[in-house]
């Protein structure tokens, strides 16, 4: 059976996850308005500017839609500022998300563009170490009851996590060439597909 997974398009670094997706062979679909929906397996919210990803995702009325398909199981996984918009609360900021993630998130943890980094960080459900890159990047601050750190830097905090069929990441994996992110992903989605 093909998977098929769309990309949030409105804003941020959406071709590269597409072509990350089409490099692991999965049917990758942009989407824009909710009708865009529409037989997806899993939906990817990319970087960008999480303010206006927010923003754009009210005004194409995407919101209320996608928060109906997270709280019923739809996979989604957000990078970066797709990680902020998934979370229910932001230290310091009332802008709007999704709100479906239990963690908290710091805006631009780390500092600004020039403040970015790479490491190599062991994630649960890889194998190998995976190198990754952060830009502009969040901090998972908080890990409530309902999600689980999956990993973490060397000094213990917390950049990418996990609850149910809900994946958040403070890097970007589509500005790599390592693809087993999204492998990770798609493997999720087809795992959940069969428990469904």
């Amino acid at each position: 059976m093909v998977t098929k997974v769309g990309v949030l398009a409105l804003q941020g670094d959406f071709a590269e996850h597409e072509a990350a997706l089409r490099r692991i062979g999965v049917v990758a679909q942009q989407v824009r308005l909710p009708a865009d929906l529409a037989g997806l397996d899993g939906l990817i919210i990319p970087g960008g500017e999480s303010t206006t990803i927010g923003t754009l995702m009210v005004r194409f009325g995407l919101f209320d839609p996608l928060v109906e398909r997270a709280r019923s199981g739809f996979p989604i996984w957000g990078t970066c500022a797709g990680m902020i918009v998934l979370a229910k609360r932001i230290e310091g900021s009332m802008q709007p998300t999704l709100g479906v993630m239990d963690i908290t998130v710091r805006r631009n943890a780390f500092g600004r563009q020039i403040d970015s980094f790479e490491t190599d960080l062991e994630i649960a459900g890889l194998e190998q170490p995976y190198h990754a890159v952060f830009i502009r990047a969040p901090l998972i601050t908080e890990v409530g009851p309902a999600a689980k750190a999956i990993a973490t830097l060397p000094d213990g905090r917390v950049v990418a996590a996990e609850q149910g069929n809900l994946l958040a990441t403070a890097f970007h994996p589509e500005l790599t060439a390592d693809d087993r992110m999204h492998q990770l992903f798609v493997q999720r989605i087809r795992e959940g597909a069969g428990a469904r």
